[in-house]
């Protein structure tokens, strides 16, 4: 009776030791079991890094003169563009939150170098895992009014003189004498675009005597590059008080697009709005519907066998075995309307097959 009571408590035992054995999956509320490892069948998240280039101009005051002075018409409107410039993309692995197993490595021989392998090439993911991934706003500058400020070729002010009249009496009688009065007042604008177009014409006049040697001055080596370079950058000043001055800053992004389970099973291909650009706004979540969508397609060369929960029959599965997903391969689509931007092949493992490893293999 003892012998037999001995054999039975050895069967418990080690039925016991084989359940804890297997992948035990926790239900949603379902308590953690102690001393073995929890982990998750990992899940793609696709993250957009977006730069978009802020460009401020602002109008020269002369440029309603611009046509008249120097013989082309100038930006008389103030504006503010952003055109993007680059995208980066770059899949990156979560926990899945809807699959939690619970595994006892503990005693199993290769189980534990097993496990660790299969998490690093990522077909199944620690609980508590998180890749992490920068985020940063880079706030862009803001262009002032006062860029053409100092830039004006004379003062602003000049000397007007003004004729009056008076009356004067004489022996011949009461007579209208003209007098004559000077006073400073502000110069037109009219006045000013036209001393800054004689400057510019006279800086290019001095330009080509230098290059040409036609002055009674000697340039030669550094002082003439050194001359010229000067003479430029004037004419450069002076041009923007009829053409306007653009600032340019940099707008910086992220955007996170996690693939679902498509409404319909047999689709190949699937769409979601990443961002969206407005041209005087810059980069907008894709809920802001103020700017144009940018859309990431993902195309499959079949449709995505999707299961619910993704470890269906997971327990109809034999002792000794861990659960991973394999993932499907994507053809990754950034779209601004009809013109691609950028294409890449992307891995997804919430779409892909979920199967078993007996945990006791030998991997080479």
């Amino acid at each position: 009776m003892k012998r037999l009571t001995k054999t039975l408590c050895a069967l418990l035992c080690l039925l016991a030791g084989l359940q804890m054995a297997n992948a035990q999956i926790l239900e949603a509320g379902q308590e953690q079991p102690s001393g073995v490892v929890i982990y998750s069948l990992p899940s793609t998240s696709i993250m957009l890094t977006v730069t978009a280039e802020k460009e401020t101009f602002v109008a020269g005051p002369y440029a309603q003169f611009a046509q008249k002075y120097m013989g082309s018409e100038a930006r008389t409107e103030d504006a503010v563009t952003y055109t993007l410039k680059s995208i980066d993309m770059a899949p990156y692995l979560e926990a899945d939150p809807s699959t939690r197993i619970a595994l006892n490595i503990s005693g199993r021989g290769n189980a534990a170098a097993n496990f660790l392998q299969l998490c690093s090439q990522g077909l199944i993911v620690a609980s508590d895992s998180y890749t992490g991934k920068p985020e940063a706003w880079r706030f862009p500058s803001i262009a002032n009014n006062d860029v053409f400020a100092g830039k004006d070729v004379e003062g602003n002010l000049t000397s007007a003189t003004t004729t009056l009249y008076k009356t004067v009496n004489t022996a011949e009688g009461f007579q209208r004498v003209a007098v004559s009065q000077s006073q400073v007042v502000e110069k037109s604008l009219e006045k000013k675009a036209q001393e800054t177009a004689n400057a510019i014409f006279d800086l290019r006049k001095s330009r080509m005597q230098i290059v040409t040697g036609d002055t009674d001055a000697t340039y030669s080596g550094e002082a003439m590059q050194a001359a010229i370079s000067e003479i430029t950058r004037m004419e450069q000043e002076y041009m923007s008080l009829f053409y306007g001055a653009s600032t340019t800053s940099v707008q910086t992004m992220n955007f996170d697009v996690v693939p679902t389970a498509p409404a319909n099973a047999s689709s190949r291909q699937q769409m979601y709005v990443a961002f969206r650009l407005s041209e005087t706004e810059g980069l907008l979540p894709a809920n802001d519907v103020s700017g144009r969508p940018i859309v990431l397609e993902l195309s499959f060369d079949k449709a995505p066998e999707v299961t619910t929960g993704g470890v269906a029959s997971a327990k109809l599965l034999p002792s000794s075995t861990v659960y991973y997903r394999v993932p499907v391969i994507a053809t990754a689509r950034i779209m601004d309307g009809s013109q691609m931007l950028l294409q890449t092949r992307v891995p997804v493992y919430q779409f892909g097959q979920t199967v078993s490893f007996p945990l006791n293999s030998v991997l080479k």
